[in-house]
């Protein structure tokens, strides 16, 4: 399967955000766009500021495809799903993003970034409904319950990112049992509920041309 494999620092200075797929080290001065918040490359600085409409579309586009940590592909066919669903298009789009299991595993803390979590799955260290699930695109349903294998609970990236999860911090469609390091996914969240940073109706409009 083909997947990413350059340095993921330069597609948070390409899109000048953080896309948090670094885990920790976005949180702290080693973050690369502390200190080059600009686009890689030769021409990094001197490129022109000014980008046509297609150009912030397509923008969009690409940086909510690298924070889920998609292949073009895969975020096309998430796109033709979401125009098949009811409601707007846009948030069908990001309700089916926040539905796959890698990123559930990272929303309830137990991986620092999507692409740990993603890891995490294929090495089959979480159950769903007691069923092992190593597939990442996995998309849960209301009331599928998450947990981390009895083989699985000592794995210091696991313990290292829920220490830094905070009770609070919890979103209102999972919960979670951090003692029995279980979590469930009570229900598809609405837009308004989903933290995500982005204009999904660009990337509407970029795919409807």
């Amino acid at each position: 399967m083909a997947r990413y494999i350059d340095a993921n620092c330069k597609l948070c200075r390409r899109e000048k955000q953080k896309l948090f797929l670094k885990g920790t080290k976005c949180f702290t001065e080693k973050c690369p766009l502390e200190k080059r918040n600009y686009a890689p490359g030769a021409h990094g600085q001197s490129r022109r500021t000014r980008i046509s409409e297609y150009g912030v579309q397509l923008r969009e586009k690409q940086k909510v495809r690298r924070m889920y940590g998609l292949l073009e592909t895969q975020f096309r066919n998430y796109f033709e799903r979401a125009t098949k669903a009811t409601g707007r298009t846009g948030d069908a789009l990001v309700r089916l993003l926040e539905r796959r299991l890698d990123n559930v595993v990272y929303r309830m803390g137990f991986a620092p970034s999507r692409k740990s979590a993603r890891q995490l799955v294929l090495h089959r260290h979480f159950t769903v409904n007691n069923q092992i699930v190593d597939v990442p695109s996995y998309q849960l349903h209301p009331g599928d319950v998450i947990q981390v294998r009895e083989h699985a609970r000592k794995l210091e990236v696991i313990h290292s990112a829920m220490k830094r999860m905070k009770d609070t911090a919890m979103l209102p469609w999972l919960s979670l049992d951090k003692a029995g390091m279980t979590g469930t996914f009570l229900n598809v969240p609405e837009r308004a509920d989903i933290p995500l940073n982005a204009n999904e109706q660009l990337i509407v409009e970029l795919y409807s041309k």
